[in-house]
């Protein structure tokens, strides 16, 4: 098979002259310098993929996917409401819900909390959080002799020094008028069990009461705050939020769960490809050791090229010689790379052999996500990086003159 000249005057470059053998060792060196900067960018960026999902995960374990809401503010006939979203596309189960702000307090300890008010059966078929509890079932909501009971998050529980079982006493910034004036309102809560939901946020500032239990706490009779909706594809939340709002009327409107953290997602992605950006420069250098190789093999080879321009080859043929070469570089060092970064993001994933404090971060290892879109970018722009180093080195090659390379031959 006769391949173009090119190609095999390319591939013959990488076999330098034994006094010049410094040319072979700088190739090698440009080949590891790409691999190591496709091995880092590929890391880097599935342990960022990994903390992205993570988060992701933390935060609808905690949240539905949907929250409907009412332009008033409460939704009254919220029974008829769930029945006209549970008959959309997608929708997997709802649950209603209250939230308001409240006070707990434990002896001379007090804490201002957020807290929600839930079905204790249709909310664990919307909210994850209330079937992984660290201890304690949804079901003791509804109380144990008279004292209804409260979940709490784990940092929440340690804050107020409480343990399961202990009686607290929720308070409301709204009070009741009274012969002397407003007079706070309080109700009597049994710790029922905690939650660990791995965000700060959450865990020190979160309660779950039965429904029923905020409707009279909060005098909502038979109202709710809005509907938490559940779906199958997580990534549909919008579309499907849309269709919950054609499907309700007006007075309603639905959030997803990407519009109700943009701010915190819209970072991490924007982290990403700064991130992305930076160790990019990584591949940059090593393009630079690509240049200086290609710039002594045409010092090197002036004789060789002069002698082939003589025989008819053109600037055109020429530069793609050492654009051949060059990208060759390149390709070696990405598959190297590439290969690099998978197996170590599978040692990463699989030994977890990084470990972190998980007091600080909740996680005890480094979580790795391994992205096809990664694994395709970052090969795509190393080599596209190794063929733009060759243009300066191959355009030299093409302009030197063959009289003044062969005169004194």
């Amino acid at each position: 098979m006769n391949f173009p000249y090119q190609i095999v005057i390319a591939f013959r470059y990488f076999k330098s002259k034994k006094k010049h053998g410094g040319i072979s060792i700088n190739t090698l060196i440009s080949v590891a310098g790409v691999a190591l900067g496709v091995v880092t960018l590929i890391t880097v960026l599935s342990v960022m993929s990994g903390f992205h999902e993570d988060l992701q995960e933390k935060i609808l374990g905690v949240n539905s996917h949907i929250v409907t809401l009412s332009y008033d503010g409460r939704i009254r006939d919220h029974e008829t409401i769930r029945d006209r979203i549970d008959k959309v596309e997608g929708v997997i189960s709802s649950s209603p819900f209250i939230y308001g702000q409240v006070m707990l307090r434990f002896g001379d300890r007090s804490r201002g909390v957020v807290v929600r008010g839930v079905d204790p059966v249709a909310g664990k078929n919307t909210t994850d959080i209330l079937k992984r509890l660290k201890v304690g079932s949804v079901d003791d909501l509804k109380g144990d002799g008279g004292v209804s009971g409260i979940i709490l998050g784990r940092e929440l529980l340690g804050t107020l020094g409480l343990f399961v079982g202990d009686v607290i006493d929720m308070v409301s910034p709204i009070g009741e008028p009274g012969p002397l004036g407003m007079i706070p309102k309080m109700r009597k809560f049994r710790v029922a069990g905690f939650f660990e939901a791995g965000m700060y946020e959450y865990d020190s500032s979160l309660a779950f009461i039965d429904i029923k239990d905020a409707q009279d706490f909060f005098k909502y009779d038979d109202s709710v705050t809005g509907i938490e909706v559940k779906i199958d594809n997580v990534y549909d939340a919008g579309d499907i939020a849309d269709r919950i709002e054609q499907s309700i009327g007006p007075s309603y409107y639905a959030k997803d769960w990407m519009q109700m953290n943009r701010n915190l997602f819209s970072a991490l992605k924007l982290e990403k490809i700064v991130m992305f950006i930076i160790l990019t420069l990584i591949v940059i250098v090593a393009s630079f050791n690509i240049i200086s190789n290609l710039i002594m093999i045409v010092i090197e080879k002036g004789r060789e090229i002069a002698i082939i321009k003589a025989m008819g080859a053109t600037n055109r043929g020429i530069m793609s010689i050492f654009m051949i070469h060059g990208v060759i570089i390149g390709f070696v060092g990405t598959i190297i790379g590439v290969t690099g970064g998978y197996v170590l993001c599978r040692f990463l994933k699989t030994y977890k052999f990084i470990t972190l404090p998980a007091d600080v971060y909740y996680l005890s290892y480094l979580p790795v996500k391994m992205s096809m879109f990664d694994f395709t970018v970052v090969p795509a722009a190393a080599v596209l990086i190794s063929f733009m180093a060759t243009i300066y080195p191959s355009w030299s090659a093409a302009r030197l003159d063959p009289v003044e390379q062969l005169r004194y031959e």
